[in-house]
């Protein structure tokens, strides 16, 4: 009995320790909606994380964000469901984005820089960056299949869960699902 109880003050203080640490058991039951598409692992998975670029064409890398949890969208302007979806994905940004969180947008492939902006400006979204992955190296190595298509990532970069196809990102739903993930507020 004594070794169980110490098993579980050691699992107790490496959870409370470990800043990346997800409750996807609570992420999962969150779900609702939209949010029953989402994939979560049982386990965090490491993925490649290739350059991209920002708008003006300066190197980015997601690693750039270390230490934040992650949404990250992947999107084309050609894409219908992207323009119904990114929106929500701004309110998240507005509603969520800290020094500890943040929505990343980044458009795979090839797309305009004038077409993204019109996207943008068309949509009423002024609060996401507009990065660019145009040869899709960052969406390759990360098995983006298709679009639109959203990473969560915690803050050491690995992938917790995954949805493709659109969603509300706003919802109750979502809020509540990163905020299992991301664990109490400090």
């Amino acid at each position: 009995m004594k070794n169980l109880g110490l098993a579980l003050l050691y699992t107790a203080t490496m959870a409370l320790a470990n800043p990346g640490f997800a409750d996807v058991a609570a992420a999962t039951a969150a779900r609702t909606g939209d949010m029953k598409k989402l994939i979560l692992h049982s386990e965090p998975k490491t993925r490649e994380m290739a350059d991209f670029m920002t708008f003006e064409g300066e190197p980015l890398n997601l690693s750039d964000w270390q230490g934040k949890w992650l949404v990250v969208n992947f999107w084309a302007t050609w894409c219908a469901p992207c323009r119904k979806e990114m929106p929500m994905l701004s309110e998240l940004q507005t509603e969520m984005g800290s020094d500890t969180f943040e929505v990343i947008t980044i458009a795979t492939s090839r797309n305009p820089p004038p077409a993204m902006k019109a996207f943008f400006e068309d949509i009423g979204v002024t609060n996401l960056p507009l990065h660019r992955d145009p040869k899709s190296k960052l969406s390759r190595g990360m098995g983006v299949l298709g679009l639109p298509a959203t990473v969560i990532l915690d803050p050491d970069g690995n992938e917790v869960g995954r949805m493709t196809g659109d969603a509300d990102w706003s919802s109750n739903s979502a809020k509540a699902v990163l905020a299992a993930l991301m664990g109490p507020a400090e």
